[in-house]
């Protein structure tokens, strides 16, 4: 779906375009406005959260020490983010080393040299009587987990103008970024089961040590290869954590720009040219989110919150064909309108899941999304005065 958006209405922006002239511009606002309270935040603390956190039992950290280390962290990249953009993408480049290398030592060496036999079962014999009902809750609150690690997948659509050639290379480019992340994510995966015994997984994650690597790591290696993983999965998540910091407040800064948003955040600073009081008030919201929420809340407020508004977008390419019929279409989805309104139907089924199994972090989302659009009424009457 956002192949076929991308290749056929190319322009800087993504999905709030897409929403702008699928439905409305008030639809597009509080897209954009929810990113600001609620994805973009939520991203930030719970990087900032997962960092100290995979340092937990190394450190001796309890949760007071993880969310003072958040706290830091934020504090920290955030200043650096104000003094110039250089900064940031200095980090960044630094970073990507990290990003590779526990992948990389995981897939290699946990494919060729596990022993284990994983139990690949949808129901393991172990879990007992599962009903139907349970599998399913079961299994959309699982993908709804797993979704944050693919929030990347429309960013594509916000450079499209950028791209050369982007009705042949942005369908390609999506595409194959999707598929390769999926095989990547599933081998490795794989691999840690084949090292790591279910059992010991199973007491893992119920201990909240959700850093499965490190510990294949020193199955394969030993200590010093556990030690490595580890160093690099922070760094990477570094990286991450600055990614966001540096890129989410041009967003607001942009939508301020427009007349559609606080005017003070379309103050740039006159020395360093970054979007000061954007990044100030990004930062104050991701310290209040890590203070009062957990990370597994973090992930689900995050990946609801755009699951929303991806519903809309799915939905959008029906939309877009009725009200421009001529447009040019270089890339179709595949059994339009079938896996579009499927695909929609399966994202709204995760959307209703997570408000039954976590109503208070998904209530948070939908207060978002009221407040946006009465913010999006004030502004619309004060640029009409």
């Amino acid at each position: 779906c956002y192949a076929e958006l991308g290749a056929s209405d190319p322009v800087a922006g993504g999905s709030t375009i897409y929403l702008k002239k699928a439905y409305s511009p008030m639809v597009s606002f509080i897209s954009g406005f929810s990113g600001f309270l609620v994805s973009g935040p939520g991203s930030i603390a719970g990087l900032a959260i997962a960092l100290p956190t995979a340092l937990k039992g190394s450190l001796g950290l309890g949760d007071n020490g993880v969310k003072i280390i958040a706290v830091a962290l934020i504090l920290g990249l955030t200043f650096v983010n104000m003094r110039g953009v250089k900064f940031g993408a200095t980090i960044q480049n630094l970073s990507m080393v990290g990003k590779m290398i526990p992948i990389l030592i995981i897939l290699i060496l946990g494919l060729t040299m596990g022993k284990e036999s994983p139990d690949m079962s949808i129901i393991p014999a172990s879990s007992g009587n599962v009903s139907f009902t349970n599998l399913i809750s079961m299994t959309a609150f699982a993908v709804v987990a797993t979704l944050w690690a693919y929030e990347g997948w429309a960013n594509l659509n916000t450079v499209a103008e950028e791209i050369k050639n982007p009705a042949k290379n942005l369908p390609l480019s999506i595409i194959i970024a999707i598929a390769g992340i999926t095989v990547t994510y599933a081998l490795f995966n794989f691999a840690i089961f084949k090292v790591v015994p279910f059992s010991q997984i199973q007491t893992q994650i119920e201990a909240g040590d959700y850093y499965l690597g490190t510990t294949a790591a020193n199955i394969l290696l030993g200590n010093w290869g556990g030690r490595l993983v580890m160093i690099t999965m922070v760094i990477a998540m570094f990286g991450s954590l600055n990614g966001c910091i540096l890129a989410f407040p041009r967003s607001y800064y942009a939508m301020a720009k427009e007349g559609m948003f606080f005017e003070s955040f379309s103050f740039l600073h006159p020395q360093y040219g970054v979007p000061t009081n954007a990044i100030i008030a990004q930062a104050v919201i991701s310290i209040v989110l890590v203070v009062f929420r957990s990370l597994d809340q973090l992930t689900s407020l995050v990946v609801f919150s755009g699951m929303i508004f991806k519903v809309l977008v799915v939905l959008a390419v029906i939309i877009y064909r009725k009200k421009f019929p001529a447009m040019d279409r270089p890339y179709k989805v595949f059994l339009y309108p079938f896996t579009v309104i499927l695909t929609a139907i399966l994202f709204l089924g995760l959307v209703v899941n997570t408000l039954i199994e976590d109503p208070v972090t998904s209530g948070l989302s939908v207060v978002s999304i009221i407040i946006g659009g009465l913010l999006y009424k004030y502004f619309e009457k004060r640029n009409r005065g």
